[in-house]
């Protein structure tokens, strides 16, 4: 079966425990999408069964650090690994420019048969073809955040599963499209504010799409934060089930 990796669950601060957002979809016939890239995740790939030659893909749903920081370790460690398939990432055109650049900053022209990037450019549009094959149907939706940023709707053609992803946002209508009907929606909860997210809010968007399940994702850890409180805070809004997303978790899509 199909599998969905959380390899960090962490908002911008992250602590021991809890490294910054990303995840695997690990699909039957060979795809393998990284989503975000929030540390160095190899390491964890490895952890749970996956080498790093059968990475295909990665997204980048927006150009914030905590996003995109592990990428340069990623691209050098596949190629010292003696990668030689492309590498295909996908992104809004902000973000692929900016990925572009650093990957300059790193002069990654000098590393000696580095192997090839193709980048797939979307349009900040709703409802965006991302990616389609045997796998995996992946479309992006425009999100409201500090940048341009997209959410992303992943049906699993084995399981015929619906899988939403809010990424960065505050709630708004397109969130609810992606998410419509979703067997399961991972959903930010760093806060409600500018640029982001409450529990109880992405209990409400939850419940406005009719999905079976919600994950709380990119919620506030280290000292001050209380987790657990944020369940209870999206169980106010959503009658369905309710957990934290946790680094290592993974479930069966």
């Amino acid at each position: 079966m199909a599998r969905l990796i959380i390899l960090g669950s962490a908002a911008a601060v992250s602590a021991a425990e809890h490294d910054n957002t990303h995840f695997l979809l690990q699909g039957e016939r060979g795809r393998a999408v990284l989503v975000d890239c929030g540390s160095n995740p190899l390491g964890k790939l490895a952890r749970h069964g996956v080498h790093h030659e059968q990475l295909t893909d990665l997204i980048l749903t927006h150009f914030h650090p905590d996003h995109v920081y592990g990428v340069p370790i990623l691209l050098m460690q596949l190629w010292l690994m003696g990668r030689r398939e492309p590498l295909h990432v996908h992104g809004l055109h902000h973000c692929l420019q900016r990925f572009e650049t650093m990957v300059t900053a790193f002069m990654v022209e000098t590393w000696p048969d580095f192997f090839p990037l193709h980048l797939h450019r979307l349009p900040e549009l709703p409802d965006t073809p991302l990616l389609d094959d045997a796998d995996f149907r992946i479309r992006a939706w425009p999100t409201r955040h500090f940048i341009p940023t997209v959410g992303l709707r992943i049906e699993v053609k084995s399981s015929g599963q619906v899988i939403g992803y809010s990424g960065d946002t505050e709630p708004i209508p397109n969130i609810i499209a992606l998410a419509q009907g979703a067997d399961l929606l991972l959903h930010e909860a760093t806060g409600a504010g500018e640029g982001h997210s409450s529990a109880a809010q992405a209990g409400e968007i939850a419940a406005l799409a009719g999905v079976r399940r919600l994950v709380l994702i990119h919620y506030p850890v280290g000292d001050n934060a209380d987790p657990a409180r944020l369940v209870e805070e999206a169980r106010a809004t959503f009658g369905g089930p309710v957990r934290l997303a946790q680094d290592h978790d993974v479930f069966s899509i």
